[in-house]
């Protein structure tokens, strides 16, 4: 069975009692934390489970990713990596590189940081990949050999999963603004959308939820929204079904917090008018 939750756009949309995620699947793989945030000195753990029936052989790598204005995330190549981007490539270490997981066995995956000195403040991100190799690929580098006979060719898809990794030099802060709010309607459905600015100098991370006066519960909530520092604004686009978006549209008041690992604090409140 497939459970796949798109990477740094991670999030659950839907009516009150979907909690958050603790975890991003891909595949037969967990992971977690699904964000990592290191402070310059001190690093952590990863870990990684395979809750497959088969053994699975994943392998682990760092790359940049970029936010767009549409919220999505494009894969850049080291070439073209600004200075930031390429030290925290160089910053960010970790250990092991490649694990092979029996069913229902977790592996811890040590992430270190060194920051070097002179390092000018500001967030530096990289993405950590971990994707699964698929077994034909674990058999040629074990030394197995082709079946011979003929040819075949089979199509095997790798699923891969991506987490940001975050290092913090100096004293950082940032704000965000709600803008405007409004239902559009595509080819997957409708969506809830709002605009949402960033200032300041690292990255703004938290959960929305979306409620009308009188209601007993929020209409909407959704987990880990983020604006990077490489964008000034995004669009939030959060597919809902349609009798949800019918419920939307209105006055109602959009809240957005603070990881509530982190204390779940307010980081903007608004009153729009969904139309």
């Amino acid at each position: 069975m497939l459970r796949f939750l798109k990477g740094f756009g991670l999030f659950t949309a839907a009516v009150l009692g979907v909690a958050a995620s603790p975890a991003h699947a891909a595949g037969d793989l967990l992971v977690a934390p699904t964000r990592v945030i290191l402070d310059g000195s001190r690093g952590t753990e990863v870990v990684l489970n395979n809750i497959g029936a088969e053994p699975a052989t994943y392998r682990i790598s760092l790359e940049i990713k970029r936010m767009t204005a549409a919220g999505g995330l494009d894969e850049i190549a080291e070439d073209h990596a600004s200075a930031a981007e390429k030290a925290a490539l160089g910053m960010i270490a970790f250990s092991p590189r490649r694990v092979t997981l029996p069913p229902n066995q977790p592996q811890v995956i040590r992430v270190g940081v060194r920051v070097p000195e002179g390092t000018p403040p500001g967030e530096y991100r990289a993405h950590m990949l971990f994707r699964a190799v698929p077994d034909a690929v674990v058999a040629a580098s074990e030394g197995a050999k082709p079946a011979s006979g003929g040819v075949s060719i089979a199509l095997t898809p790798i699923y891969g999963i991506t987490i940001p990794v975050i290092v913090r030099v100096g004293d950082l802060g940032a704000e965000a603004t709600i803008g405007e709010a409004w239902i559009s309607e595509g080819t997957d459905g409708p969506a809830f959308n709002f605009d949402l600015s960033r200032t300041g100098s690292r990255s703004v991370y938290g959960d929305i939820e979306v409620t009308r006066a009188g209601a007993p519960e929020p209409l909407l909530v959704a987990r880990g929204i983020a604006v990077y520092p490489e964008v000034g604004a995004r669009q939030v686009s959060l597919r809902v079904p349609p009798e949800l978006a019918a419920k939307l549209k209105g006055p109602v008041r959009i809240r957005y917090t603070e990881d509530r690992e982190i204390g779940g604090g307010t980081i903007d409140t608004a009153d729009r008018v969904v139309k």
